[in-house]
């Protein structure tokens, strides 16, 4: 047995493992690649008129929302930006909804059930299959791996034999029969795709894989071990040094936060727990963000541990890396070309197992035809 024929027995075998997973995966990714710009859209409430007075400060809102939200407590209230309504949101194992504000007149827009919300759903697909997350996160991720595997093993298959055949490796030959033309739209467009779904996959592994992450951190940061992610810890012990903590720390930092950027103020989920403040400099994607953590007694600020502390600026490489995970995933840090990217690479990426299966259903049937025709 040769080389590429053991290389061969390999792909089609992972394929036929994995195919319906990495045909879910690619196409509720192609979905979520435009989640941004298609909720922009379709949902009007999520936009204000601006009006020429101050916004209201969270202890309003949160005051609201406490009223509306079934939970009756919000966990915290994040103001997108100028012409865009505040949200108010709550999360637990059962529940997520959201609350959706006029920020200037504390007028309630939407209340939404982010659990039939029709992105969480595609989300909660392309995480876990839609089954529980202990069942569904691992088949995903060990999909994914194979996928990357069957990548690697893809391209020594497309790799020509000679310079004749290198010719047909580029392109698909449209005026062939239709067997013809599948088997060019599995090589060709696979080859294509190759070098941005591989980088789509592993960072997908990194959310799959405990190992695979803190590997990744252990190579980024050139042999640190990576820190879980824990908030820290308030003094008890502490007399309460404002009226309103929450509503002092965000005007702090308004001040600072540019008109087209977002800042959210995440309340004390019990005594011990820190308020926190994030400010995202790039509304839309999830990187570039700064996370302050503050004692909810006395407003000294405390050093959270894992990468989601502090300036995304004085992150370490290593840090950054983590922070930049999911905007790399679905093409948004490359902006409206990355997500163009990611959505044309999770498209074909949802071919393949489609277009693999009918050249292996092809083949076996001719098999099995000159068998038949051996046996007469």
């Amino acid at each position: 047995m040769t080389f590429k024929k053991l290389i061969g027995i390999i792909h089609l075998w992972l394929g036929l493992a994995s195919g319906l997973v990495v045909f879910l995966l690619g196409i509720t990714g192609c979905i979520l690649a435009f989640e941004t710009e298609i909720r922009g859209i379709t949902e009007p409430y999520r936009k204000v008129a601006v009006e020429e007075k101050p916004v209201l400060p969270p202890s309003v809102l949160k005051a609201v929302a406490d009223k509306h939200l079934v939970s009756k407590k919000a966990l915290g209230i994040d103001y997108p930006g100028q012409g865009k309504a505040a949200t108010a949101m709550y999360y637990d194992a059962d529940h997520f909804e959201m609350l959706f504000i006029n920020p200037y007149t504390a007028q309630v827009l939407k209340h939404k059930d982010m659990k039939k919300d029709f992105f969480r759903v595609v989300l909660d697909g392309h995480f876990y299959l839609w089954l529980p997350p202990a069942i569904g996160q691992p088949i995903a991720a060990s999909a994914t791996l194979i996928f990357v595997l069957m990548m690697i093993t893809g391209l020594i298959l497309w790799w020509p034999k000679n310079k004749a055949a290198a010719k047909q490796r580029f392109s698909i030959k449209w005026s062939a029969r239709w067997r013809r033309k599948n088997y060019d739209l599995h090589n060709v467009l696979g080859f294509y795709m190759t070098w941005v779904a591989l980088f789509i996959a592993l960072t997908g592994l990194v959310f799959g894989f405990e190992w695979f992450s803190k590997s990744v951190y252990w190579v980024a940061s050139g042999g640190e071990k990576m820190e879980e992610h824990a908030h820290p810890v308030s003094d008890t012990t502490k007399q309460a040094a404002f009226t309103n903590i929450a509503d002092h720390l965000w005007s702090q930092h308004r001040s600072a936060v540019a008109a087209t950027e977002s800042l959210g103020v995440y309340f004390a989920a019990d005594e011990t727990d820190p308020v926190e403040i994030v400010i995202n400099h790039r509304p839309g994607t999830y990187y570039n963000s700064d996370y302050f953590h503050y004692d909810q007694y006395s407003g000294v600020r405390l050093k959270a541990k894992g990468s989601w502390d502090g300036a995304f600026a004085n992150a370490k490489p290593a840090d950054k890396l983590m922070r930049l995970n999911y905007d790399m995933h679905v093409g948004a840090v490359l902006g409206i070309a990355g997500k163009i990217l990611a959505f044309c690479a999770s498209l074909i990426a949802a071919s393949l197992p489609v277009t693999g299966f009918l050249i292996w259903w092809g083949r076996r049937n001719r098999q099995l035809t000159k068998a038949e025709a051996v046996s007469v």
